[in-house]
């Protein structure tokens, strides 16, 4: 186990209590600006503040190549993974734009990309070029899983450090939608052929073969599921396995965490799995459109803020859901209360 499980302590119920309270004194109905109002109290059991800063966010995409792409389970080439990677370091991609938008800078992390890769904006943090194909092997060693783990812990440790108040993680990795539904598969034991898409755009017969892929890894690897670091280990991806390190140490530094989409609720599940404290930390962006994440979210008993139709991964989904935690640190620190308005509160004795 890594140690920054140890690390993460409850919500604070207290001050999350405080805040409600507060918010049924601004100058509006009771419970009126609905799950606003939630969020609010969630971002004040986060952060321990009953105005909470969460701007600047930080947003940081791990990059990994999966070996089980050698099957055919994608629509693009492996190359096109390193080939994104530059991208996102020309601020190029769908997450450059957004990540403009709400003022974040973005780290890209280099945590398993088959290609070498040197350029200027990406951090090499490589622990393997690309996981093996695991129809044939696991997919890493535990101390491979483990050392990702902790090149995401690193990456959120630099954001903090550089005053980040809100995480924002994203991944790239062709065949990255394979290696996320056979973990979940795996996790909840639901049935392969219900948990895998379309990813990015593969047609009904590719679908079925990587349903067949999928079930043959799952076969071939019997991963346990009460031990979610074996999970990882034989099934997942490095870029998962960051991204996990990542969920681990926003809660530990106590601050919210926004999930993106089908891939990273896969490891805000294995997150929760190893260290369920975490949970309280996660705050889900939207709703993607392939359908093994309505089973992650159910296994974490998630509703997202948004359902925009998305796909795209990147941390793109979560970016565009920041600006309502924005409006909900605003509501509490800018909103007038009914005394300071003079206005007559119904709800007054």
């Amino acid at each position: 186990m890594h140690p920054i499980v140890n690390q993460v302590t409850p919500l604070d119920s207290h001050t999350g209590a405080l805040t409600l309270r507060y918010i049924d004194t601004l100058t509006k109905p009771p419970g009126s600006l609905g799950q606003l109002e939630a969020l609010a109290v969630t971002l004040s059991e986060i952060t321990g503040e009953c105005q909470p800063s969460i701007t600047p966010p930080a947003i940081i995409v791990f990059a990994a190549d999966h070996g089980v792409a050698e099957e055919g389970v994608s629509a693009f080439p492996q190359e096109v993974t390193a080939q994104m990677v530059a991208n996102f370091a020309h601020g190029g991609a769908a997450i450059n734009v957004f990540a403009r938008q709400i003022g974040a800078q973005v780290e890209v992390v280099d945590v398993g990309v088959a290609s070498h890769l040197v350029m200027p904006g990406i951090t090499d943090a490589k622990v393997r070029a690309g996981t093996a194909n695991m129809v044939l092997e696991d997919a890493m060693s535990r101390d491979e899983a483990l050392a990702a783990l902790q090149v995401g812990c690193e990456a959120v440790e630099r954001a903090v450090q550089a005053g980040a108040k809100c995480i924002i993680v994203g991944e790239m990795g062709i065949a990255n939608t394979t290696a996320s539904s056979a973990m979940l598969a795996a996790l909840t034991g639901k049935p392969v052929a219900q948990l895998v898409g379309t990813g990015t755009g593969i047609n009904s017969t590719q679908q079925a073969h990587k349903v067949a892929v999928i079930e043959r890894a799952l076969k071939a690897r019997q991963a346990n599921a009460e031990d979610p670091m074996e999970v990882l280990t034989k099934l997942g991806g490095l870029e998962i396995a960051a991204m996990t390190g990542a969920y681990l140490a926003a809660a530990a530094n106590r601050l919210p965490a926004i999930v993106d989409g089908f891939i990273a609720t896969v490891a805000a599940l294995t997150a929760c799995r190893l260290c369920p404290a975490v949970r309280g930390y996660l705050i889900f962006g939207h709703r993607s459109e392939e359908p093994g994440h309505a089973t992650a979210l159910e296994a974490l008993d998630a509703s997202p803020l948004l359902a925009l139709g998305m796909r795209l991964g990147e941390g793109s989904g979560a970016a565009l859901a920041f600006p309502l935690l924005q409006a909900a640190a605003a509501m509490l620190s800018e909103m007038a209360t009914f005394a300071d308005a003079g206005i007559h509160d119904n709800s007054a004795p």
